[in-house]
């Protein structure tokens, strides 16, 4: 009889591994791609500033997120937890990716996130690289220079 109990205990000790194993690899394989999660927790971060476009990397780790006021935000899954940021303008460098699909970014605030990110086409990334640009440039240097007006102009 008191094999029957631990033969049955045995049982369902594997059965309990068996579901928490399968959790656990549920949630890893999910990432970021659900954009409705990276918009629910960049807001939980910054409830402040208004989200106006999200893009994904292709593994669904990182999300680059495009601010309100044309400033650049940060995402990234750290497996139970996202750590997010605000990008300071002035704050980061980019470059192209040896693929072309991707971006190697370098974060002057925090270098534990500096990394390469690649997304899905070189579009996507070219679209990321303009955010953090148009973040990178300070607000004074937008604004052009006023040219001395041409002989075309004065009819």
């Amino acid at each position: 009889m008191s094999i029957l109990i631990w033969a049955t205990l045995f049982v369902m000790l594997v059965i309990v591994a068996f579901i928490a194993v399968r959790m656990s690899a549920k949630h890893e394989e999910q990432g970021l791609h659900d954009t409705g999660l990276a918009i629910i927790e960049f807001n939980r971060a910054f409830p402040t500033e208004a989200i106006r476009s999200l893009q994904a990397t292709a593994n669904g780790q990182v999300v680059f997120v495009r601010l309100h006021d044309n400033k650049a935000g940060f995402m990234r899954s750290m497996q139970r937890h996202y750590s997010c940021q605000v990008i300071q303008p002035g704050r980061v460098r980019v470059q192209s990716s040896e693929t072309g699909k991707g971006l190697t970014v370098d974060f002057l605030d925090t270098p534990h996130q500096n990394g390469t990110f690649e997304f899905a086409s070189p579009k996507e990334a070219s679209e990321v690289a303009l955010w953090l640009l148009g973040n990178y440039v300070a607000e004074p240097d937008r604004e052009l220079p006023l040219a001395d007006p041409t002989a075309a102009n004065h009819r």
